[in-house]
């Protein structure tokens, strides 16, 4: 079954200031590499805007107006330490959320067998009632909710392999014995969290690496930690939040990961989808912020998400 691929013009239109890592060039690396003619097979789908109860699901009330209200009406706003957003941002935030419930609609639908959306900005750091991390709504942990309140489902496993914790998409499940959260990401590294002792329920799987680590402790880590939790959960869906800043050239860490590693893991998750959830699989844009690096990496994962 088809790969869908969810993208939209307004993610480009999110601005940050001149020389921020989390900026517009990255989509159009993705972009320039998933044109190439060995994914002309994509479905290609355009982000809706997700309704503000879609957005709910995780989110405050509070914590959405507060976004809302700080978009300016031109220039750029700084709203956290390294977070800004500009007169389209609240809607590109939207869009992204709207292409995470999309994709898991498709998925579920059977029209794709699974999904990549190229979203900025990104999710993970984002909590119920607080911004950080470049992060304004956590797409990973809204995806899955709607999947589980849409369409029914009781278990679902978010996998992220970003370099960077996802303390965001932690804290919404935390005490949530239906989502298992299984991350891999260097330690120590912003935001501070992820320690192995950070279980929740039972449902927080942390396997932190070392800096300097490379693509033999991620697979381990991996093959150790994360591949044998999802397993026993048995998810329905398999939600990935997919960073590509643990690559060797990434500025903003110091894993030494290459676009191999991030194939073998899709392939690694595809193989427990298979077993569980009818092949479901909803990858979503997290990090990634040397262009070559991150489009490499990106074309790797999607490529693996076709079967190539």
């Amino acid at each position: 079954m088809a790969t869908l691929l969810i993208e939209d013009p307004i993610f480009l239109r999110h601005l940050v200031p001149a020389g921020h890592p989390e900026r517009p060039d990255r989509l159009r690396a993705v972009g320039q590499a998933l044109a190439d003619p060995r994914f002309a097979a994509l479905l290609r789908r355009e982000a809706p805007l997700a309704a503000i109860e879609t957005i709910a699901m995780v989110h405050t009330g509070g914590h959405i107006d507060a976004i809302d209200e700080a978009v300016p009406a031109t220039g750029l706003a700084q709203i956290e330490a390294d977070t800004f957003i500009g007169p389209e941002s609240f809607t590109a935030a939207r869009r992204a959320v709207g292409a995470a419930t999309l994709a898991v609609d498709e998925v579920m639908a059977g029209n794709a067998g699974n999904a990549f959306a190229a979203v900025r900005p990104p999710g993970h750091h984002a909590g119920a009632d607080f911004y950080m991390g470049f992060c304004l709504f956590n797409n990973a942990a809204i995806a899955a909710r709607h999947a589980q309140r849409r369409h029914g489902l009781e278990r679902i496993a978010i996998v992220d392999w970003d370099v960077h914790h996802g303390n965001g998409t932690q804290a919404v499940f935390w005490s949530d014995a239906t989502v298992l959260y299984c991350s891999t990401h260097q330690m120590p590294l912003y935001p501070g969290t992820g320690a192995r002792e950070e279980t929740g329920v039972g449902n927080i799987v942390n396997s932190p690496l070392a800096p300097g680590d490379g693509g033999a402790e991620f697979r381990a880590a991996f093959d150790e930690d994360i591949l044998p939790a999802v397993d026993a959960f048995a998810p329905e869906l398999i939600v990935v939040s997919a960073g590509f800043d643990a690559h060797e050239r990434d500025p903003l860490a110091s894993l030494r990961l290459t676009e191999d590693d991030f194939a073998w893991a899709t392939s690694a998750v595809m193989e427990i989808a298979a077993r569980h959830s009818g092949g479901r699989i909803v990858s979503l844009l997290e990090g990634g912020y040397d262009l070559t690096a991150l489009a490499d990496s990106a074309a790797a994962h999607v490529a693996a998400l076709m079967g190539a």
